[in-house]
């Protein structure tokens, strides 16, 4: 059952259909990857609880199965750990990290989710390739354990930041995150595995999930490994959403990692790429990599303009911004839970439609406590966090900036979106 949330934005856009399919469905590989595109394109600038997570084996509602379900997609932007967010968090009796105190406010909006979905920006890759910042990241493992605790069921790794720690780095985060729990999907640690699909089922409606991201800031990636990062390109990406669709996905939901750092507003690349994508299938596209949330928008494809020559719609908001960094002030420090509810409904003729409605967007604050020479971190959904007003770390002062945060964060949201009237 999805369960409601008071969100900071609740749009209730009317139902739009996303695309039909058989009762049969069609299982993907158990093992979670899938294709990966071989070159970059321009669009990067540089700068500086639910079912649980099952790649494939799982079909679409029979025929005599639920004539309409629906399950809840949460997604959130880029996770980072700057130098100056590990030692609050080391004890040094275990040995250990605990960053669980993050993702604490936001652990009971993950669980409104049936997809709870992150970009995983930087690589975990072990403690014998040291633990940095930028300008090449490595976390400790309990990274992805805190991820998995909070509530996240699976993270894009293609961006920027995967070649960090070379093709070893790829290998290992993909072990981590696995071994933590997590579903990874943009990375791949061999040519066999670069071939599999993410298709993750929730209620009987089958996801499928795709990441590629503009570069890898610079760092080549192997010739003889040239699947372990999913690049940009467009052609690879069509045909990536073709064989989802294909393989029995009823949406499908692109993470890119693309744009300028640091602008508010898509730019040309971003909006052309991103309709390229609608037009060819894509369902959902997942904007990271700008370090600030970028609005949303929806995307309308007139019947004779898609790969299927039907009308077909689509959702993107364009970059969900930071959600955990050590980044500050000229909104690095706002992010974005962005969540859309998909509904699927058994027709007369007994295929299966799926559709999307009710997106909600929440900003979040990263509050950060210096103590003893040390920094702690805290995940803040802004709307909640006013409503309830009960946080003791967060000061009068604090209570009035956030809610002029939210207040801006709210119009800038929609302003990719027509004015009503």
């Amino acid at each position: 059952m999805i369960r409601s949330s008071v969100l900071a934005i609740a749009i209730g856009l009317s139902a739009f259909t996303l695309t039909a399919c058989s009762g049969a469905g069609v299982n993907s590989p158990a093992s979670p990857s899938q294709s990966a595109t071989s070159s970059a394109g321009g669009l990067g600038g540089q700068g500086t609880p639910s079912a649980p997570a099952d790649s494939g084996e799982s079909a679409s509602p029979t025929p005599e199965g639920p004539a309409v379900t629906e399950a809840r997609l949460v997604a959130v932007g880029d996770i980072m750990t700057h130098s100056p967010q590990l030692p609050g968090y080391y004890d040094a009796a275990t040995g250990k990290y605990d960053f669980s105190s993050w993702f604490a406010q936001v652990k009971p909006i993950f669980a409104e989710g049936d997809w709870v979905v992150a970009n995983l920006e930087t690589p975990i890759a072990g403690k014998d390739l040291k633990y940095t910042g930028y300008p090449r990241f490595n976390a400790p493992y309990e990274l992805a354990v805190a991820l998995k605790g909070a509530g996240v069921q699976l993270v894009s790794t293609a961006n920027n930041h995967a070649m960090d720690r070379g093709f070893p780095g790829v290998e290992r985060t993909l072990a981590n995150v696995r071994k933590a729990g997590l579903v990874p999907f943009g990375t791949s640690a061999t040519e066999a595995e670069s071939g599999r699909f993410v298709i993750e089922e929730r209620n009987g409606i089958r996801m499928g999930f795709a990441a590629y991201t503009y570069s890898t800031n610079g760092i080549p990636v192997p010739q003889n490994k040239s699947f372990a990062v999913n690049l940009i390109e467009p052609s690879r990406i069509k045909a990536d959403i073709a064989k989802l669709k294909e393989a029995g996905a009823d949406v499908v939901t692109v993470s890119l990692h693309f744009g300028i750092e640091y602008q508010r507003l898509p730019n040309e690349a971003q909006t052309t790429l991103v309709r390229d994508l609608v037009e060819a299938g894509a369902d959902i596209v997942l904007g990271s990599h700008t370090h600030v949330v970028q609005p949303y928008d929806v995307i309308d494809v007139p019947a004779g303009e898609s790969a299927d020559g039907m009308p077909h719609r689509g959702l993107v908001i364009y970059s969900m911004g930071n959600f955990i960094s050590n980044q500050t002030g000229n909104w690095k420090d706002v992010g974005l839970i962005f969540g859309v509810t998909l509904v699927k409904t058994r027709q007369a003729d007994g295929t299966f439609a799926t559709e999307w409605k009710n997106v909600t967007t929440e900003p979040t604050w990263v509050h950060i406590v210096p103590k003893n020479k040390k920094r702690y971190y805290t995940v803040i959904p802004i709307a909640r966090a006013l409503a309830n007003r009960d946080d003791p770390t967060l000061t009068n002062a604090d209570y009035a900036n956030i809610k002029k945060m939210l207040n801006k964060m709210n119009v800038h949201l929609l302003k990719l979106r027509p004015k009503a009237g």
